[in-house]
């Protein structure tokens, strides 16, 4: 099996460099490390030499795989596939990279390298990061019990590119993933390390902070549209009665391909949430100021959930459990979004 295999090429941006703000590191000629005129990239060259430098040798695992994991996943997930329950259960392979992970503590088991190429670019002025996408093989079962081992590899790092974001490159590891010594999948995971563009206007103004732009595509149109009319759409399968969300093109119960759908009540609970403090984003705080702001998982009364904020209340009073009720946000002329309006009592 794999998964967003149309991911593994390499990823493309309008080329052309965005011109360079104040307090970026130059030499003494006035250039930015490892860039001259001419269009010789020295950066470039210096960073082609860690392709196919080690990352992590021989990883283990923090946990073995278990049944306590996979549960919560699901139930995060909304995932009732009765494979990843009862006796013989798996693992959904989606959770492959979930048990290489380190958590807040770390791995004591990772190369230098990696990390001295985080260095470099840091040094040039290439200081913001963002995860574009990964790519994920499965080649065997996970089942609880086993552990899990693993060896990562710079796999390929990309020209200058130039995004909406910035200017930057695109680095690409892999991982290599066995479970009891056993070959069992491959993750690659593609990150962009940038220096945020410049933004063109009068000196000393600050443009609106504006939330990302949704991703809209056949799949999820109606949705959209409904939220454009202020009505929340959940599906329903019209095979077995199923509500899903989010919109999906089938039935992930009985496999049909027909739905209708229903409007939402408007009612539900905070399933769980987390507060957001860092890095602040103004356009996701009702002060504007950047944070902190609760975000939720919403259980609404229909029986599907989804991940939105909780607004009305303190993010710091947000509790599971705490009932909502579900409003339409304008958040700038050209999008509204679905929040939902917490109660401290």
């Amino acid at each position: 099996m794999t998964a967003g295999r149309g991911a593994r090429d390499e990823p493309h941006a309008p080329t052309g460099e965005q011109p360079g703000g104040r307090g970026e590191p130059r030499d003494r000629r006035g250039e930015r490390p490892g860039e001259r005129p001419g269009g010789r990239d020295e950066l470039y060259e210096r960073l082609k030499a860690y392709e196919g430098r080690v990352a992590a040798t021989a990883g283990v695992g923090k946990d073995l795989v278990n049944e306590s994991m996979i549960r919560h996943w699901c139930e995060a997930m909304g995932d009732t596939h009765p494979a990843y329950s009862g006796p013989g259960a798996v693992a959904p392979p989606t959770m492959l990279q979930a048990w290489t992970m380190g958590g807040l503590s770390g791995h004591t088991d990772r190369n230098g390298a990696y990390d001295d190429m985080l260095g470099l670019l840091d040094g040039a002025g290439y200081t913001s990061v963002v995860a574009t996408d990964c790519e994920q093989e499965y080649l065997r079962p996970l089942r609880p019990g086993d552990r899990i081992t693993f060896d990562a590899v710079i796999e390929a790092v990309s020209g200058r590119k130039t995004t909406k974001l910035g200017t930057g490159y695109f680095v690409t590891t892999r991982m290599d993933i066995r479970a009891q010594g056993e070959p069992a999948g491959r993750h690659r995971f593609r990150i962009l390390k940038y220096r945020p563009a410049t933004v063109k206007g009068a000196k000393g103004s600050k443009p609106p902070a504006l939330r990302p732009r949704p991703v809209v595509n056949r799949d999820n149109a109606g949705f959209w549209e409904g939220v454009a009319a202020r009505r929340l759409l959940i599906q329903r399968c019209t095979a077995c009665d199923l509500p899903r969300f989010p919109w999906l093109p089938g039935c992930n119960a009985c496999g049909s391909s027909e739905w209708d759908t229903v409007e939402a009540s408007g009612e539900g609970t905070v399933f769980s949430h987390v507060v957001m403090h860092h890095p602040p984003f103004p356009a996701f705080s009702e002060n504007g100021e950047g944070g902190p702001y609760a975000v939720a998982l919403i259980e609404l009364a229909e029986g599907v959930r989804m991940v939105s904020n909780v607004v009305g209340v303190p993010c710091d009073k947000v509790r599971v459990g705490m009932p909502v009720r579900l409003e339409f946000l304008r958040t700038d002329p050209d999008l509204v979004l679905p929040v939902f309006r917490g109660s401290e009592g």
